[in-house]
């Protein structure tokens, strides 16, 4: 996939899906570990916690945050998320991946 002439370098990309109250926290976490950038999207889906419609606002809704990092910041920032699951719905999952960012 990469060859020397790419300005590219191995990353790591976190998915973040949760309740969207949980967004400010999950925003901190980041924000600590020094995050340069995320995206956030209002998502729809059905799980373990049931069906999440976004058909109002605040309520019974989820987020998709996404971010790249370094392999070790993703260690960190997963294993705090850990500490989230009994008491929210959410999910977590990292690819890794090459990236200029």
């Amino acid at each position: 996939m990469s060859n020397s002439g790419t300005p590219l370098e191995p990353a790591v990309l976190i998915t973040i899906i949760g309740e969207t109250v949980l967004k400010d926290r999950i925003v901190k976490l980041l924000k600590s570990h020094n995050v340069s950038g995320y995206t956030i999207s209002q998502v729809q889906g059905e799980g373990g916690h049931g069906r999440r419609l976004a058909d109002l606002a605040g309520y019974n809704t989820n987020i998709e945050i996404r971010t790249i990092v370094s392999l070790e910041v993703s260690d960190a920032i997963l294993c705090a998320l850990k500490e989230e699951q009994g008491k929210h719905a959410l999910i977590a999952f990292r690819h890794n991946i090459e990236a200029f960012y």
